[in-house]
């Protein structure tokens, strides 16, 4: 039942386990951070750096087994993607779609899809995303429409917060048909009427592609059509497996934060004249400060992973009550993440003082970064979601943005 490898990126190494893929992503990782500042700094969108990570083979490493990948867990993953987030959180962003639409297809996709779209992954392939759109009533909502013809299907619409379309080799864009009912389409980026525009101008997530993506009458064939809405029509862990890969992103910027806010404080910050110490790392106050970001900061890498293994068993056994717990599990560490990743990376500056605001250092990009993540979907609601949970035995909504 092995996937149907084409040579889409000769080369593209194959990750056989999770230890191999955490020993990958540390090498990978490090190289990746040396000019994180700059890219972020230029808007230098990372075509190299994609191209050194996808042929790594970790984009490939959720494929199942029985198709020839690695099948790593939920927490390898979240692993993976934070130790990326730290190094370069627009980096990390890329590929959250691309793992996002694997899961769509191990769930719902039919043999054949599978065979065909894991080996094109497997062989170096990038999946992106059009999902999202801007200009209707409510977030949620959908126009693209899927049109169905003779010799297969048309798709007709527009979206935006495309990220990682601009580098992708398919873009899995969300469609829906006559009926109301909402389909993956796995677009190929070579498909006629295709248009990717590069015109993401958020302050945050700079180098992310995650912009417009035009769909004038593209034609898909009907091999290409993976059913989605299903997917929460019954009890799937699509929904937080979607959501543990954005806390693992602010996971990694809270992360990233925390470590230029030591290296700041113990190379360049001065101490305050009321301290009476000659240092600042002796700064009783700045102690203070750290003790609680290094204790906050443990509790949310502690309920991330956590979170993930309880993921990991919804995956595997499925049923309504392991998709709920998965689901209010992931919405704490996505409140959590969000509030480390906000904290961590202002309290650099009120650590690090004046200096580290200088442009040479791009430390803003750590708080620009948080900020726009974090506005993917609002943490109140997951708060309202996990006590209504717990105090009235409310089932959370089954979709991806809990």
């Amino acid at each position: 039942m092995t996937a149907i490898r084409k040579a889409v990126r000769p080369g593209t190494a194959l990750i056989e386990n999770e230890a191999q893929a955490l020993e990958v992503v540390e090498v990978l990782a490090q190289g990746f951070a040396r000019e994180a500042a700059e890219r972020d700094r230029e808007r230098r969108l990372p075509h190299a750096e994609l191209e050194t990570f996808s042929r790594s083979g970790l984009w490939g490493i959720t494929i199942p087994k029985e198709y020839g990948g690695a099948g790593v867990s939920a927490g390898t993953l979240v692993q993976v993607i934070a130790r990326i987030a730290r190094a370069d959180s627009s980096l990390a962003h890329i590929p959250q779609n691309h793992f996002y639409a694997l899961e769509v297809l191990r769930v719902n996709g039919n043999h054949s899809q599978k065979q065909r779209l894991y080996g094109e992954v497997l062989s170096g392939a990038r999946f992106g995303n059009a999902h999202a759109e801007l200009h209707t009533k409510a977030a949620h909502e959908r126009t693209t429409r899927l049109i169905p013809e003779a010799q297969g299907y048309r798709i007709e619409g527009r979206k935006f917060y495309s990220t990682g379309a601009l580098f992708a080799d398919r873009i899995p864009t969300s469609v829906k048909d006559d009926e109301g009912r909402l389909h993956f389409a796995f677009v190929p980026r070579t498909a006629q009427g295709l248009r990717i525009v590069d015109d993401w101008s958020g302050f945050g997530q700079r180098t992310s592609g995650s912009g417009s993506v035009v769909f004038d009458q593209v034609r898909i064939k009907a091999e290409d059509l993976v059913p989605f809405q299903s997917a929460f029509e019954r009890p799937t862990a699509v929904g937080p497996f979607a959501q543990i890969l954005h806390a693992a992103i602010d996971l990694g910027i809270a992360q990233a934060a925390y470590e230029d806010t030591l290296a700041f404080v113990r190379t360049r910050a001065r101490p305050w004249i009321d301290s009476g110490v000659d240092q600042a790392v002796k700064d009783p106050l700045t102690l203070n400060l750290i003790g609680q970001l290094s204790v906050r900061l443990e509790a949310a890498e502690a309920l991330t992973h956590k979170a993930a293994n309880i993921l990991e068993q919804a995956r595997q056994q499925p049923d309504i009550a392991s998709v709920a717990e998965a689901s209010i599990a992931v919405a704490k560490a996505r409140a959590i993440t969000t509030e480390i990743s906000l904290a961590a990376a202002n309290k650099l500056f009120e650590l690090a003082g004046s200096r580290a605001t200088l442009s040479e250092y791009n430390l803003d990009r750590h708080w620009r970064n948080a900020r726009t993540h974090t506005l993917h979907d609002p943490v109140r609601w997951k708060y309202h979601a996990i006590g209504n949970y717990y105090l009235n035995d409310t089932l959370p909504p089954r979709r991806g943005t809990l």
